[in-house]
């Protein structure tokens, strides 16, 4: 199977070939990109309506064509560009659930050359007014529940910078500034086109935030040609492991598979959220440019999700691994009919080997697939699925072909291949930079090459395994907790004295955020009233869900920094 996969990955990159590649340099680094990528996100949309009548979102019980999207879309896009100005180089938030709004929200803003602000939907109110200060977008488009964390900053913000507001799926009175979307958007009425827009390759597309090591969070600064080489490069990834698995199979002597029918529709779910990569840039973006059907939920419940597969004919389910692991485990499995799957898996954290095996063999036709990337990557740096996954299921497969990779050690020296180091990445899907970062940025990329902060080694067939994690970081359900982060939250209560977080095993997110506390002298502090304590300044899912309330000092190395892997081997064991 491997030499069947490198043929295929030679066939579809040679000269003239689909994803033929040209070398070019972008900001002073050399890189490679497709000679036939699309020249912005905008171009990507226009190719999409043309799907017309088909399903586009499927939001539980709503449904929306691609013609009925691309008005809202229209509509939008000339409401911000007329009524409010926004144009290239400005900002637009969205702070909202998996809202059918969103999406129409994104390719509005990114078509008329805006970048578009993918707000964490569980920021507190303290977080959201960080962000929306950080990016100082011209208009915030918003939930109910978004907007009443907004509301009580919201007269603060525009001292700093004007914000209109756009309110989706709310009732009652807004505060001043504030318009309900159905009273703005008119889709009936829309003009017959997008608003003309000039749009550099480079142009921001997409403000994503990222934890920060700091303590705040850094707005990833993705670009168009960022966005359209991941969307090639997953194109890619599932395109030459087909052809491997074709190739392996005519070897065998196997009839080949019938050509696909053009007029059967792929059917992706997306049960992440939109403000993530692994979301939106890794099944909106292809499920777009395919015309396939995106399936949209309220909220995270295996057995809703099985009967939306089971309605919707869902062919391709990403989640978190934990999403996967529940729904195999879930009592409707057995009953609800999940045929016409044909990829089960997902990115944001590794998928446990065991995981890939059942996958593999829950039923006929269904196979494992698993990414790995960055929010500073645009999405994947690597894939693999299928019987290659199975055959290597440690291994988050090799990297894209628009990307260059390096292990590198403590001092930034170059590791090779059969070594273990820090991963490096170096093309065009490497962000620019994150918003108003400098220093952080110069930090992460250096030279063109972005520094992962996982631990990686590379076998002789050029697939990565990661073995560790060089940030102080937690990963939990796929979301990223920078560990000093939720620190700076518990030393603002007085009675704490020292505070160590650091990330606990767990089957089902992967990890838990763990905190081991030294109380100072005559104070007293529950965990209920340490968690309590934080729900005003951290999202709730960065709160610390094991405590441990200790007696005496947390132990140090010699340089005095806390000894975090032996706490956490004590205190877990």
């Amino acid at each position: 199977m491997l030499e069947e996969f490198q043929e295929a990955w030679t066939e579809l990159t040679q000269p003239g070939s689909q994803f033929a590649m040209k070398d070019i340099e972008v900001r002073g680094v050399p890189m490679r990109v497709y000679e036939a990528a699309p020249p912005s996100m905008r171009f990507v949309w226009e190719l999409a309506t043309g799907y017309g009548d088909r399903d586009y979102v499927v939001f539980e019980d709503e449904r929306y064509t691609y013609a009925e999207s691309d008005a809202n879309i229209r509509a939008l896009a000339h409401h911000l560009r007329d009524v409010h100005g926004v144009g290239p180089g400005d900002r637009v938030a969205l702070a909202m659930r998996n809202y059918p709004e969103w999406v129409f929200g994104y390719w509005a803003i990114v078509s008329i050359g805006a970048a578009c602000v993918g707000m964490n939907a569980w920021w507190t109110t303290d977080e959201m007014e960080y962000g929306l200060a950080d990016s100082a977008p011209k208009v915030l488009i918003a939930d109910s529940e978004r907007l009443e964390r907004v509301v009580p900053i919201l007269s603060k913000l525009r001292e700093k910078h004007a914000m209109h507001v756009i309110a989706v799926r709310t009732e009652g009175d807004l505060p001043e500034g504030a318009d309900h979307w159905d009273d703005v958007i008119d889709p009936a009425t829309a003009p017959a086109g997008l608003p003309a827009a000039d749009i550099d390759p480079d142009d921001d597309a997409c403000i994503f935030y990222t934890s920060g090591t700091t303590g705040f969070p850094k707005g990833a600064q993705l670009t168009h040609r960022g966005s359209v080489h991941n969307l090639l490069n997953l194109a890619f990834m599932t395109g030459v492991a087909g052809a491997a698995e074709a190739k392996v199979g005519a070897k065998a002597g196997k009839d080949p598979a019938p050509p696909a029918d053009p007029n059967k529709q792929n059917v992706f779910m997306a049960p992440t959220p939109l403000f993530h990569v692994t979301a939106n840039n890794c099944l909106l973006h292809p499920a777009t440019i395919s015309g396939s059907k995106l399936v949209l939920t309220y909220k995270w419940d295996a057995a809703r999700a099985l009967e939306l597969i089971e309605r919707e004919g869902v062919t391709n389910f990403s989640g978190v691994p934990t999403m996967s692991r529940e729904m195999l485990m879930h009592p409707d499995w057995e009953t609800r009919n999940t045929s016409t799957l044909v990829g089960l898996g997902g990115g944001g954290a590794p998928l446990q080997p065991d995981l890939v095996e059942k996958i593999d063999q829950s039923q006929e036709g269904t196979a494992p697939s698993t990414g790995y990337g960055l929010t500073e990557t645009h999405g994947i740096v690597t894939a693999n699925s299928g019987k290659l996954y199975v055959a290597k299921p440690a291994s988050c497969g090799r990297i894209v072909p628009t990307l260059d990779g390096k292990l590198i050690d403590e001092v930034g020296d170059d590791v090779p291949n059969s070594g273990v180091g820090e991963l490096c990445v170096r093309g065009s899907v490497v962000i620019k930079g994150y918003l108003n970062r400098e220093e952080a940025t110069a930090e992460a990329i250096q030279d063109g090459w972005f520094r992962t902060g996982d631990i990686a080694t590379i076998d002789e067939d050029g697939y990565v395994f990661i073995v560790d994690r060089a940030k102080d970081m937690v990963l939990r359900g796929g979301e990223n907790i920078y560990c000093s982060e939720v620190e700076t939250a518990i030393y603002q209560h007085d009675a704490v004295a020292e505070a160590a977080v650091f990330g606990v095993p767990d089957d089902r997110l992967g990890e838990l955020v763990g905190a081991a506390i030294v109380l100072a002298d005559g104070t007293s502090l529950t965990e209920d009233q340490l968690r309590e304590f934080l729900s005003t300044s951290l999202a709730k899912f960065k709160i610390p869900e094991r405590i441990w309330i200790l007696g005496e000092p947390l132990p140090r190395n010699a340089s005095g920094k806390f000894l975090k892997r032996e706490l956490r081997e004590t205190l877990t064991a």
